[in-house]
């Protein structure tokens, strides 16, 4: 792989989890190691006006996975670990959902704080609208995401593919009774299993359009600059640069499917042969697996000046 390809070529691409990675305990060992660490997380604390810490550090897993606490507990995570990464330089960034944020704060395109805002008015906006209208997702294993979609199609009720993880791997997201139908006609289909997931609700589906409509306001009055390397975004799993274009993204991003499988394609395609996670948990990892063998995975290892990536 790596000797048929010029060096100018192979870059390196920085990944961060969306909600649904968190774990109790998570970050605490940066948050030991790094002063620049507890001053971000102590900054966050008095932003979100309540201590994220108590509950990231603890061992109360509800408390952790309510939506407006896990959402910016994963992005603070993700976000820490990029501030102390020896010579962070990325040729390209991508979030999966909620990631995305913790992607446009790594790459310069907004300061800590507005990305923080932004999660946590994301995360109450989600919840809202969770709590509105009963609804939930769930995973289709091993069936084309073509035949997904068809289904999903032809199903009475709301049901839409919700996130495009890997091959053979897709979310759907909608109604109980929608997303239960859909589930069984995948499994007629040939899909190998249909597994409902443990959620609040409908996320990335027409469901989320109250609280779409809620963050958009949010989103127009924030300060978004060029990052420092192309960003690939969910709703299109294309690279940008634009503050404009990567503002109207955002604005779509709770309504539009996470084009996961189409963003690793394009990232490879575009050079990249190196990986590196940045926040809680390894799911991105598995998912980039499944999507390329083109591809290497250098660990982080922990020193006194910061994390350095291996060779």
């Amino acid at each position: 792989m790596g000797s048929e390809m010029s060096s100018e070529k192979m870059k390196t691409a920085y990944v961060f989890p969306g909600q649904g990675a968190q774990k109790p305990g998570m970050a605490r060992d940066i948050y030991d190691a790094f002063p620049r660490v507890r001053e971000m997380y102590s900054r966050a604390n008095d932003i979100l006006g309540f201590s994220i810490t108590d509950i990231m550090f603890g061992e109360d897993e509800d408390a952790l996975r309510q939506t407006k606490v896990t959402q910016p507990a994963v992005f603070l995570h993700s976000v820490g670990c990029a501030a102390v990464v020896k010579d962070f330089h990325p040729d390209m960034v991508a979030g999966h959902s909620l990631g995305e944020f913790s992607a446009l704060v790594a790459a310069g395109a907004m300061s800590f704080e507005d990305g923080l805002r932004l999660v946590s008015a994301r995360a109450f906006a989600m919840q809202k609208a969770c709590e509105k209208t009963p609804s939930t997702m769930a995973a289709i294993i091993n069936l084309p995401d073509e035949k997904v979609e068809e289904i999903c199609g032809g199903i009475d009720g709301v049901v839409v593919p919700a996130n495009f993880n890997s091959p053979g791997q897709v979310v759907i997201s909608g109604s109980l009774e929608a997303v239960q139908a859909a589930c069984k006609v995948c499994v007629e289909a040939g899909a190998k299993r249909a597994l409902p997931l443990k959620v609040g609700g409908a996320f990335h589906s027409p469901f989320m359009e109250p609280a779409g409509k809620e963050l958009a306001e949010a989103i127009k009055a924030t300060r978004i600059v060029e990052p420092v390397c192309p960003v690939y975004q969910n709703v299109d799993a294309k690279p940008h640069t634009s503050p404009d274009e990567i503002k109207e993204n955002l604005l779509m991003q709770l309504t539009s499917p996470v084009r996961w499988t189409a963003i690793v394609a394009n990232m490879c395609a575009d050079g990249a042969v190196r990986f590196v996670e940045l926040g809680p948990g390894e799911v991105l990892r598995g998912l980039i697996k499944r999507c390329t063998k083109e591809y290497e995975f250098p660990l982080l290892e922990m020193t006194p000046e910061g994390y350095t990536l291996s060779e």
